[in-house]
């Protein structure tokens, strides 16, 4: 399974403007299709299969877009890891409304704490003064590579995150935990993972899209950089879950609490 993750990258003066967005781009295949395992069990067979943008990745451009059009941002670029397929992905960020792509090639498969050595470069070359990456993305569900960055960065971080505003130089995080919802101030620069709730991304036209495929796109080799992207962890096998067996309909509660007695569940 390919890892090409996602950040949102910005800057901000005194004032606490936003002035450069850079927003990056996880390229997973699409949610509605039913994937398959590998003939020899080793991973999911993601040939001729429709790839799209990781769905919290889009809420995290969505939400730099959003910044760059309230006047708080003024430009917003998409950032990928990943081979060069990957870049049908940034083309897609570009169509949305990102004005530049930078493209991290490999044809490796990070996990998450190469991924987020890898941004960590990013942000040593734009010093941003934000970061919001997707929370996780929906194949692998790791849910580590924003609060890795963070923690490799220094950077104070609000995970969770589904409403933000600025005040001075803070950012405000309302961050949704098992108890309900928190709010954060963090210092900037800052770290955020952006939950599904934060907003609802737009659609990209068609006409974008078409425009898109004429913009440059910036391409850094991962094997250029010097960055040690190992695979710490392997998968040893992979298996379908089991298949559920029929359920049984019964005629009355009696019989109900019979079956269950019988399973022995009661």
């Amino acid at each position: 399974m390919k890892f090409f993750n996602s950040l949102v990258l910005c800057w901000l003066n005194r004032n606490g403007v936003v002035m450069k967005i850079l927003v990056g781009v996880k390229r997973v295949v699409d949610a509605y299709i039913k994937v398959r395992i590998k003939a020899d069990h080793s991973a999911i067979d993601i040939e001729k299969l429709k790839m799209v943008v990781n769905p919290f990745c889009e809420i995290a451009i969505e939400e730099a877009l959003r910044l760059k059009e309230s006047g708080v941002a003024t430009e917003v670029i998409a950032v990928s890891v990943g081979p060069n397929n990957c870049q049908e992905q940034l083309r897609t960020a570009l169509a949305l409304g990102a004005d530049r792509a930078i493209h991290l090639s490999t044809e490796e498969i990070p996990q998450p704490l190469a991924i987020a050595k890898l941004f960590k470069v990013i942000i040593e070359k734009e010093n941003p003064g934000l970061i919001i990456f997707g929370k996780q993305s929906i194949d692998g569900d790791n849910n580590q590579t924003g609060q890795m960055l963070a923690a490799l960065s220094g950077l104070p971080q609000g995970t969770f995150a589904s409403e933000l505003s600025f005040e001075g130089d803070e950012i405000i995080v309302t961050r949704e935990v098992d108890t309900g919802l928190q709010k954060v101030a963090l210092k900037l620069p800052a770290l955020i993972t952006a939950d599904l709730r934060l907003n609802e991304p737009r659609y990209v036209s068609l006409p974008n899209l078409m425009k898109a495929k004429r913009k440059p796109i910036e391409t850094i080799l991962v094997a250029d950089l010097g960055i040690d992207i190992t695979p710490r962890l392997s998968t040893v096998t992979m298996l379908n879950p089991p298949q559920r067996t029929a359920g049984e309909r019964v005629g009355s509660i009696a019989e109900l609490i019979e079956k269950l007695q019988t399973e022995g569940a009661i």
